[in-house]
């Protein structure tokens, strides 16, 4: 997808299903999505890693055999250049997950990282943003100066216009 590339993000899938389910997954998907899958999914057919993570949800949906057979929880990890989990989203095996909310997470996540401030609830590429709490008044002036400083509305709470925006 051109949104993980703009993003320089790599999207890896994994499922407790095998090769050729996936195969087949891919095929009904494309299809029924109007989409193309194009990112590797891996096989973790014995739930190793899928029980490391926390992936698996005991349901009442009957899925296999057996009523209340465990499901895995569809999730999102977002896991930064230096290796760390930044982001666990889950979502429950009935519930579709929301791509546009994915990629304003990474997005909040880049900003936050190369411009040292906040995104408030609710923030999209170029709304107002937070400066950082441990940031003082006076390296907050230095640091947005050339965006007109920052808004104080409390001690804690002071905004400054998306950084990213910044015309020099």
């Amino acid at each position: 997808m051109h949104e993980w590339k703009t993003r320089n993000t790599k999207v890896i899938g994994l499922s407790v299903d095998s090769t050729d389910d996936h195969e087949r997954w891919i095929v009904d998907i494309n299809e029924t999505q109007q989409t193309r899958v194009n990112f590797p999914i891996i096989a973790d057919k014995d739930r190793q890693v899928s029980m490391l993570f926390g992936m698996l949800d005991p349901t009442n949906f009957r899925h296999g055999s057996s009523l209340g057979e465990t499901m895995t929880v569809r999730s999102v990890f977002i896991i930064s250049p230096s290796k760390r989990v930044e982001l666990i989203l889950s979502y429950p095996a009935y519930i579709g997950r929301n791509f546009n909310e994915i990629l304003r997470v990474v997005d909040a996540l880049q900003l936050s990282a190369k411009y040292r401030v906040a995104t408030p609830a609710n923030w999209q590429p170029g709304d107002d943003t937070v400066v950082l709490p441990f940031i003082s008044d006076e390296e907050a002036e230095r640091m947005f100066a050339d965006q007109g400083g920052f808004r104080k509305v409390r001690s804690y709470l002071r905004f400054v216009r998306d950084p990213s925006l910044r015309c020099l």
